[in-house]
């Protein structure tokens, strides 16, 4: 019974999100999520209460999707790869969920249109400038970041840059182009980063996964 239920709820909060993604918040009704499911307004209320906390759901779903993937490149288990190289890694892996990811998706439009939706959002961006810092710090103790860098305000310059990408592949072609956009984004940023410039070394093997 209780796998049934979840199951409503992952279908009910992917048809939403579809829908978000497509249409955004003010354009999507609690019908169109039902026709979209296959389920009732009844089963979205029972579930969700409201568009509101829908929409909300689909924003935590989003923020969700990247402490694993942090730990996934800034954690313990992944130490034996230079730093620099871990980060470029993890902005293609960000990137891709951006792009494939339908919850995340919605959760990017949904954000955006934070002051249509009657409900408190998480803060965005702050998590990741932490992430990158200690990342930052790490490549700094290796002797791999430039000396002159602080690490802190690097990563709120590499943080804006990144998300600046996303916004502007979003509206030129859906992200559709992400990866070659953040390509180009980094052969003119590490130059800068590296205590020893190599991004045509680290580049095409970071871009991989």
């Amino acid at each position: 019974m209780q796998e049934r239920a979840e199951q409503t709820r992952r279908s009910l909060l992917e048809a939403a999100a579809s829908l978000f993604d497509e249409r955004g918040y003010a354009g999507t009704s609690i019908s169109d999520i039902a026709t979209r499911s296959g389920h009732t307004s009844g089963a979205i209320y029972f579930h969700y209460a409201s568009k509101e906390k829908l929409a909300l759901a689909v924003v935590e779903g989003h923020f969700a999707t990247w402490p694993p993937l942090i730990e996934r490149y800034a954690g313990p288990a992944a130490t034996g790869t230079p730093a620099l190289e871990r980060l470029v890694r993890l902005s293609f892996a960000v990137a891709r969920a951006f792009r494939d990811d339908i919850v995340v998706r919605a959760g990017a439009r949904l954000w955006a249109e934070r002051t249509l939706i009657a409900a408190p959002l998480p803060p965005p961006f702050v998590g990741w400038i932490d992430a990158v810092t200690a990342m930052l710090e790490r490549a700094h103790a290796d002797g791999d970041l430039a000396p002159h860098l602080d690490p802190e305000r690097a990563a709120r310059t590499v943080v804006c840059a990144f998300f600046g990408v996303h916004t502007v592949s979003e509206a030129l072609d859906r992200r559709r182009s992400i990866e070659d956009h953040l390509t180009d984004l980094w052969a003119l940023l590490l130059p800068s980063l590296q205590a020893r410039p190599a991004a045509e070394e680290l580049l095409p093997l970071a871009r991989r996964g």
